[in-house]
């Protein structure tokens, strides 16, 4: 074979190839920006040249007490200064990042300790019972440093680990000489996501995709330099979808919010002059149907992000009411978050409300650094024509989509089939080439933005002596998007009420995946006896709020 005259002696090397990381930004940021303010939080006032400092001793002090290059460190955090420190010290000393959801349940936390082969967790006071009996529960043997946040905005509570976090820091070396991956496709991070089984499954980032999504987002919002992001959308869900690594690339500002409500979130846009924020429709919902007097002063011009369920037309015009920018995108934890956007048109504004919320429910086109995004035909792996109309799979490939999942080579090589990445989501494509969702294929309920696997859902319900025949299906709701509406077919002879099967399910489910609906009766199924979902969507209006 003839080498290349554009191959001969040009190697690559360490002066013309660099493996992309998300860590550069951070390190870039804090050399030509040091005095600017990074993180906001009660009276906390810390700005990037600190906080670089801080996240090398957080790196350091991880390194001394042995843990290193793909060693896992969970997080059981809210969005709080930690948090963000976390997403860039853990990986400074090689180590991956688990953000664990701080609604989760004992047993699930249990579960992706060890999965997950944790070596530390850094635990908020707020999330200590829950830690406390997830640590009894481990199976493994293996032993794992607890590391304790105090917080005076939560108040005094009894530590559950061996050191404080800024005991922990302190043993650090705030000069430590992290290195780069040595490949951009070392892992950075690890998300667990509900799978079709309920079983969790863990997505595994690599530091290219990481760097290559938090670019993607400052492209998407035309985001400007030193913006000021308001935290509330959750840092632990799909790494606050790369937006801790997209703030430092912007030499922004983390105003760090411990709780989303309305009243700290319009203070928080007003006293620090909030340019940016992300959420599931409940967030966007929770202002606009806020009183009057608390939006008085607030500034129009803030930009905003909306994924999940798509937007109705009274949030949207909602939104506009108060002079908010509404962007909607759509992604899944797979492709580290939003990996489609519904890229607006100009010729959008001379339209209607009404259609203009129809166009700005869609779930868009790529994002610009991933590399393609459309919907397929599953058997034949052939784009579907763009007519609006021919269903399909919405799949991704490119540069924005996981490693794969962990510990799982059977579901990794399903998801990545073909060479696309296949979301589960059925679509249509329209002529304009954007995409809009028809149907969920995993039966994954979208609540307030986190997942709900309906059949986990499920399997708890027919634990119910009770419980002859049971099926979970989202019910749009004006607040969290959607919530998992339970239908029961009871056994023979049996009786049982609404509060029993709650606090039946409330017992081994995280509240926010317990049924907020339950209707008693026999359910439709086909001659074969498969309990017919699509007529259960239609009862509860899902079939068609899915399709707005």
């Amino acid at each position: 074979m003839t080498t290349s005259i554009f191959d001969a002696d040009l190697p690559r090397a360490a002066a013309n190839f660099a493996p992309q990381t998300p860590l550069a930004f951070i390190q870039r940021t804090a050399e030509v920006y040091p005095e600017r303010l990074a993180i906001v939080y009660g009276e906390l006032r810390q700005n990037w040249g600190q906080t670089y400092l801080r996240c090398r001793q957080l790196a350091s002090s991880l390194h001394k007490h042995g843990i290193g290059k793909n060693d896992t460190v969970a997080t059981m955090l809210p969005n709080t200064p930690p948090m963000v420190e976390a997403h860039f010290g853990v990986p400074m000393a090689g180590a991956v990042l688990n953000t664990l959801n701080t609604r989760l349940d004992p047993e699930a936390v249990a579960f992706m300790l060890d999965h997950g082969e944790a070596k530390a967790i850094i635990v908020d006071p707020e999330c200590a019972t829950v830690v406390r009996k997830a640590l009894a529960l481990r199976a493994s043997p293996a032993p794992l440093l607890v590391i304790d946040v105090q917080d005076a905005l939560h108040g005094d509570s009894e530590p559950i680990g061996s050191v404080t976090y800024e005991s922990f820091l302190a043993q650090g070396d705030a000069h430590f000489g992290w290195v780069w991956p040595t490949d951009e496709w070392d892992a950075i991070a690890l998300n667990y996501t509900s799978g079709t089984t309920g079983d969790p499954k863990g997505v595994v980032y690599h530091h290219r995709g990481a760097a290559i999504n938090a670019i993607s987002n400052v492209l998407e919002w035309d985001m400007p330099k030193h913006a000021v992001y308001l935290w509330t959308l959750p840092m632990f869900h799909c790494n606050g979808w790369c937006f801790p690594w997209t703030v430092a690339l912007r030499a922004g500002v983390n105003v760090c919010l411990r709780r989303v409500e309305a009243r700290a979130i319009f203070d928080a846009i007003r006293e620090h002059g909030v340019t940016h924020y992300c959420g599931a429709p409940i967030v966007h919902g929770l202002l606009v149907n806020a009183p009057e007097a608390l939006k008085s002063g607030v500034p129009r011009g803030v930009k905003c992000m909306v994924a999940g369920a798509a937007p109705p037309a009274s949030m949207i015009e909602g939104m506009e009411h108060m002079g908010f920018d509404l962007t909607h995108v759509y992604g899944l934890t797979e492709v580290y978050g939003p990996a489609t956007v519904c890229a607006k048109q100009s010729s959008w504004e001379a339209l209607d409300i009404g259609t203009r919320s129809r166009l700005n429910a869609r779930q868009g086109v790529r994002y610009h650094l991933q590399r393609d995004a459309r919907v397929i035909d599953p058997l034949t792996m052939q784009p579907v024509p763009m007519d609006g109309e021919t269903m399909g799979e919405i799949m991704f490939r490119g540069n924005i989509a996981m490693k794969g999942y962990l510990k799982n080579p059977r579901a990794t090589e399903e998801a990545f089939a073909g060479g696309w990445f296949h979301s589960g989501d059925l679509a249509v494509q329209y002529p304009d080439g954007y995409i809009k969702i028809k149907d969920r294929s995993k039966d994954i309920i979208i609540s307030g933005g986190e997942n709900i696997s309906s059949i986990e859902v499920e399997d708890v319900l027919y634990r119910h002596p009770a419980v002859l025949a049971a099926a979970v299906v989202a019910k749009p709701d004006p607040k969290w998007g959607e919530m998992p509406c339970a239908f029961l077919e009871l056994r023979p002879g049996t009786q049982v009420s609404v509060a029993d099967i709650v606090a039946h399910c409330k017992q081994h489910l995280a509240g926010y995946k317990v049924p907020r609906a339950i209707v008693f009766g026999e359910l439709p199924k086909t001659s074969t006896g498969k309990i017919q979902k699509f007529e259960l969507r239609q009862r509860t209006g899902a079939a068609t709020a899915i399709d707005v």
